[in-house]
């Protein structure tokens, strides 16, 4: 019986973490393309964990140095969490490991969660309270806000590094966001309770907007970028492809480069938008139900891309760029199949 009784008395911790968990689950869910692989979320999380743990020990060391709490509370560590919580959300938006706003959420929604996670944790052990009023305040609101400000950096990261793919300062308004609603949230100028209430109803419904106006952007890109590499592939099997644009931008190469690389250069624009048109049937496939796994000419086709470069050299790399779609998405639609591939190659990794 005392230990059924130590069950129920900690029930109520449940509520700290189970709305978090539930949230992040239903992004998931409403990621028609399944963007997100499972071990990347649960590798995501992990990293909110060490983050919570590095912001505590910054904390602890700022209290050292005599910072009030109250100011430290209000208007400090705001600043610290929601910086190192940003820190991997920009690398991986820098990286090119997110192609659409919709993963950029969903990752830091899940950098987020673990940051809470590891959060309520802590205050759990430290405070041994587990009033149900508590860990609803601390489940619906202080976690919902961590977990969604963190999303909205890594959402409108993404959407600025889209426009400005080459400027520095395209994270720094998400994280003005986060850092601002985290410290008003941090101010109790409302009643907790209150506070959380207003925390489960407008950060997710934010969130959610965007990614339904996400949602919307990835199917025009898709229906575009399909129809536009389909008609350009056709162009080079059929050998009709000097009636293009493209085609006479490689024509005029021949003034700078050999015939051979000339060659190459259009070999690796056919592979390229192969491996393209496969990324984007997959990712389609995907929004309907169907689970596709790479076939075994990926990765022959990624060892060709490989080798055509390496044989074009990067002088004549920098040459195609007209030619030859770099975008962070296109990048990323690459980098993804190449996971798959390698996935469905060796499933136990």
């Amino acid at each position: 019986m005392g230990s059924l009784g130590s069950l129920f008395e900690h029930l109520p911790l449940l509520l700290g973490f189970l709305p978090v968990l539930l949230f992040l689950a239903s992004l998931l869910l409403m990621d028609s393309y399944k963007l997100v692989a499972t071990r990347a979320i649960l590798a995501t999380i992990a990293i909110g964990c060490a983050a919570a743990i590095l912001s505590f020990l910054v904390n602890r060391g700022l209290l050292s140095l005599h910072v009030e709490a109250d100011t430290l509370r209000r208007y400090v560590a705001p600043v610290v969490e929601e910086g190192i919580k940003s820190a991997y959300i920009l690398y991986l938006i820098r990286s090119e490991k997110v192609g659409f706003m919709v993963d950029a959420g969903i990752r830091g929604f899940a950098v987020g969660t673990g940051f809470a996670l590891v959060e309520n944790l802590y205050y759990a052990r430290s405070l041994g309270d587990y009033g149900v009023m508590l860990w609803l305040i601390r489940g619906l609101g202080t976690a919902i806000m961590h977990g969604s400000a963190s999303a909205i950096v890594g959402i409108l990261g993404k959407s600025l590094a889209e426009r400005h793919p080459r400027a520095a300062w395209t994270f720094v308004p998400g994280l003005v966001i986060a850092i601002a609603v985290h410290s008003v949230f941090n101010h109790f100028l409302v009643s907790p309770l209150l506070a959380a209430g207003i925390m489960v109803l407008l950060m997710p419904l934010l969130v959610v907007a965007v990614f339904e106006r996400s949602e919307k952007a990835t199917q025009d890109w898709l229906g575009v970028e399909f129809d536009s590499d389909v008609e350009l592939l056709e162009k080079i099997l059929t050998g009709e492809l000097t009636d293009t644009r493209a085609g006479r931008y490689l024509e005029s190469l021949r003034q700078r480069f050999s015939g051979p690389v000339v060659s190459d250069m259009l070999c690796l624009l056919r592979v390229h938008l192969e491996l393209a048109l496969r990324a984007k049937g997959m990712l389609v496939a995907q929004a309907a139900g169907v689970r596709v796994a790479p076939d075994e000419h990926v990765r022959a086709n990624f060892a060709e891309l490989e080798y055509l470069r390496t044989s074009i050299g990067r002088t004549g790399m920098i040459a195609m760029l007209p030619i030859l779609r770099n975008s962070g998405r296109d990048l990323w639609q690459l980098q993804l199949l190449s996971q798959r591939a390698e996935r469905a190659e060796n499933p136990k990794r």
